[in-house]
């Protein structure tokens, strides 16, 4: 199977790690490790047991629903590498580096050995093994037979059980591959908290009114109280421009600013019955633009910059995803094929021929999803226990697609 191509040469490569080291000079990173290294020895960023490479190093985590089988591929090299198997998982969550499995009997943490350090202006890309961690203290979420929500960033993963508790594992003993102790968050949420800006940012419920919009420190302790409120919330993702959540009558944009949060709200502009909000939002680690399912047959895009919602009328969806600015609104629909539309003129630009049979209706278990990167786009097909690379800037072009031998029900990409 062909390797992962890229339009950089190896010279432009190795040229962008010099300058990433270079360019990270005097800012704080992790501190060297190892006792036989110097700090000048070592460039910026340094991680213990891992390559720093010059370009995203995307894996995709499979969990399989109705044997257990898991599989981590590498879409650098190719490779479909074997993981234990978790008997009854039914969810699968990730981080950006850790896939989390989630069973009846609680969650399991698996290091799929690819992430991304975001600097802002620049980033770093690293891979490593792929390791087993283990499981995470069973919570009123898996005690319930429920999947937990888990939001995690590069300090701290949260996990929200069904009951509105919260639990807060230090990042730093998950990448040392032990689970460490949590710690519990004092009170209960009405919504998953979401780890940004060196905080925590959480929906705490008023009663039978909206839920009141808080920021807490990494200990649980209240910072500061939000004006706004979220009627119904439903859904979250973390971009470049702050946390969207969302709400009954649109979305929150809760932001940053030199140790200063605020919120601004991104209404619909209309009335939207509850089965046509935006509940699931998908988007390309990285972007503002995110989508979300709107009901049956369309599409909500949601541009975070320009404050802007869009809906876009499909046919039947069964998943959505967006590269970003400028790019198509990829949409598997009922028959099979993945297709593109261009967002701003609301029409259909390219199409696959069907690449999936048997599709369950969206929200059903198992139900496929769209990953979206740079360059490329993954669309898991669990009857033809295979995966697709789409090249979604080549009219949909299939690029590879990937035999992986399991049922692949559930996948997220990691390493960006």
């Amino acid at each position: 199977m062909p390797a992962r191509t890229h339009p950089t040469s190896l010279i432009p490569a190795l040229l962008a790690v010099t300058l990433l080291a270079t360019g990270c000079a005097g800012q704080d990173g992790p501190e060297p490790t190892s006792a036989d290294a110097s700090p000048s020895a070592l460039p910026h960023g340094h991680v213990e047991g891992a390559t720093e490479a010059a370009e995203q190093q995307p894996r995709l985590v499979l969990g399989d629903t109705e044997h257990g089988d898991t599989r981590v591929l590498d879409l650098v090299t190719g490779e479909v590498h074997d993981t234990a198997r978790r008997p009854g998982v039914t969810g699968l969550t990730t981080d950006g580096r850790f896939g989390y499995l989630h069973a009846a009997d609680g969650t399991h943490v698996l290091d799929s050995g690819a992430w991304t350090v975001d600097h802002g202006d620049h980033a770093h890309h690293y891979r490593a093994r792929i390791r087993d961690i283990g499981g995470l203290p069973a919570g009123p979420g898996t005690e319930a037979g429920a999947d937990p929500d888990v939001r995690g960033d590069a300090g701290v993963t949260v996990v929200t059980g069904v009951g509105g508790t919260a639990r807060v594992h230090p990042r730093a003993d998950l990448e040392k591959g032990v689970i460490g102790t949590p710690a519990e968050l004092p009170g209960t949420f009405a919504a998953p908290v979401v780890p940004y800006a060196e905080h925590l940012i959480a929906l705490t419920p008023d009663g039978d009114g909206p839920a009141d919009v808080v920021v807490l420190d990494r200990s649980g302790r209240r910072v500061a109280s939000l004006p706004q409120k979220c009627e119904d919330p439903s859904g979250d993702a973390v971009t470049r421009r702050g946390v969207v959540l969302g709400c009954a009558d649109g979305a929150l944009l809760v932001h940053e600013d030199d140790g200063t949060f605020a919120a601004g709200r991104i209404p619909y502009g209309e009335d939207v019955p509850k089965a046509r909000r935006a509940t699931d939002f998908r988007h390309r680690a990285g972007s503002s633009v995110l989508t979300a399912p709107a009901g049956k047959t369309a599409v909500w895009v949601l541009d975070v910059t320009e404050r802007a919602w869009t809906k876009v009328e499909t046919g039947p969806v069964v998943a959505a995803n967006t590269a970003g600015e400028g790019a198509p609104l990829l949409v598997l629909e009922t028959d099979g094929a993945l297709h593109g539309y261009d967002i701003a003129a609301g029409e259909e630009t390219a199409v696959t021929a069907p690449l999936l049979t048997d599709l369950p209706e969206a929200g059903t278990g198992g139900t496929p999803v769209i990953e979206v990167d740079r360059s490329r786009a993954y669309v898991n097909d669990p009857e033809g226990r295979r995966v697709h690379e789409i090249d979604y800037s080549d009219d949909l072009r299939v690029a590879r697609t990937f035999d992986l031998g399991i049922r692949p029900d559930l996948m997220v990409e990691t390493g960006r």
